[in-house]
């Protein structure tokens, strides 16, 4: 069963993946990568320039709410028209889930309006394999309570599976973040989406001294520049590190942002978990669900972490404005 717009990808629901049909001219004017940043810290994609509304119409915040205020946590992409696809640790703090109540807006949005939609969170799955400590296996999924209309504001992602070569495709791209004038703290609404070009490098050269030193795994990419500049920077963790098909006009979602060490360092790119190493993973995970009386034992088998015990309202806003 392959899932997705072509060849190759996750087919969300009947219909293609990775457009943009609000981009002005989003043929030429858009490259190919997107980056993105960190939800702990609280400042944006460096060098980066505002996107347009509705440019990038997959693209879901998820946000926090509790007494005192609501306020953007990560990142995440919308896939398929019930699945968000995040990184872990936006929802681990010392191996919690987080207490407070949460929301998202798909895609990310400045102000909700008539185009928005509003989805809860059904399940929240965490790789097995998570290791806070190293960010290793860095990925989580979202299901919503309600499928998903696609529309002008609201499209799909197109996640590859290993045949597919990245390096084939043009090696620039977009970085798409998520912050703006307000970062990460009760009453911050202000969000603005960012856009930065970066360039995906060689793992091993990530992984060698001076710079990550062995820190990168197998199922991360990274991408920026060797010697700093436009970079992803802190505020943004599951943002999407997409490319464009150089056979046709849409985008695929390679990678997720997971994590980095300052921000325009030399030596010291964004690293991202890598859909294409997690697409098997993916796939298993939204099969439809087994039936409750198989317990966790079986979900355990399937490589997912059920979490339990989060009431919401989680949920996520549709449509960017």
């Amino acid at each position: 069963q392959t899932l997705g717009g072509g060849s190759g990808a996750l087919r969300a629901f009947p219909g293609t993946c990775g457009l943009r049909p609000l981009a002005s001219d989003h043929s030429s004017t858009v490259l190919d990568y997107d980056s993105v940043a960190s939800a702990e810290d609280t400042s944006d994609v460096e060098d980066g320039t505002s996107g347009e509304a509705g440019a990038w119409p997959g693209i879901v915040s998820i946000q926090a709410t509790a007494e005192n205020g609501t306020w953007h946590m990560c990142t995440g992409v919308l896939f398929s028209a019930q699945w968000v696809l995040t990184v872990a640790h936006c929802f681990f703090r010392h191996g919690q889930v987080p207490r407070s109540q949460h929301h998202v807006p798909l895609p990310y949005l400045t102000q909700p309006g008539p185009e928005t939609a509003v989805r809860h969170i059904k399940r929240l799955l965490v790789h097995q394999h998570y290791v806070p400590t190293t960010a290793r296996n860095d990925i989580a999924l979202l299901e919503l309570d309600q499928p998903v209309e696609c529309s002008d504001y609201i499209q799909l992602g197109c996640v590859p599976d290993a045949s597919l070569r990245v390096s084939d495709w043009t090696p620039w791209g977009h970085g798409v973040g998520t912050l703006g004038t307000q970062t990460g703290h009760p009453g911050d609404t202000g969000l603005t989406l960012q856009e930065a070009k970066v360039h995906l490098m060689d793992t091993e050269l990530c992984n060698s001294s001076p710079w990550y030193a062995g820190a990168v795994h197998s199922d991360n990419l990274c991408a920026g520049y060797p010697h700093g500049g436009i970079d992803t920077c802190q505020g943004d963790s599951g943002s999407p590190l997409v490319c464009k098909d150089n056979g046709a006009d849409f985008f695929w979602l390679v990678g997720m942002y997971s994590w980095g060490r300052g921000c325009d360092r030399a030596r010291h790119p964004g690293i991202y978990t890598s859909t294409q190493h997690f697409y098997n993973w993916i796939l298993l995970q939204t099969v439809p669900a087994l039936p409750e009386d198989q317990g966790q034992e079986s979900l355990s088998s399937r490589g997912m972490s059920r979490i339990q015990g989060y009431s919401g309202p989680w949920h996520f806003l549709l449509g960017q404005r």
